[in-house]
């Protein structure tokens, strides 16, 4: 099994607006909100260096720095999959509850049982 791994760094909204168009093409969108994936990040100093992978004109892939001081940073949210696959974002983890057929959402099998019978 190959793992993949990486990182969703998300930016407070007011550095977001300060680095502008700058930061705008490192940005994806997500449920939580924009976000820069990483493949790297490290911690260590006053700037969050990120490293992202990217593709130059010609298409050749390239691996990016990124940096940012840290008070810039929100949060940072490590993403492990085994499937190997290139898929990152969240889900919502909440169990879907399951409803039998003719049946209000609410209502139960024998609650639908004993409201005919009476």
């Amino acid at each position: 099994m190959s793992e993949s791994s990486g990182y969703a760094v998300f930016l407070f909204p007011q550095a977001l607006e300060a680095l502008g168009d700058a930061v705008k093409p490192y940005l994806q969108t997500g449920p939580a909100g924009p976000f820069v994936p990483c493949k790297e990040v490290d911690t260590g100093g006053a700037f969050i260096e990120m490293m992202l992978e990217g593709r130059s004109p010609d298409g050749r892939v390239i691996e990016l720095e990124l940096m940012v001081p840290g008070n810039m940073v929100r949060m940072i949210v490590s993403a492990h999959s085994e499937s190997g696959g290139p898929d990152f974002g969240f889900y919502n983890r909440k169990p879907t509850p399951s409803v039998e057929p003719g049946l209000p959402p609410t209502a139960s099998a024998n609650t639908a049982a004993i409201s005919v019978q009476g």
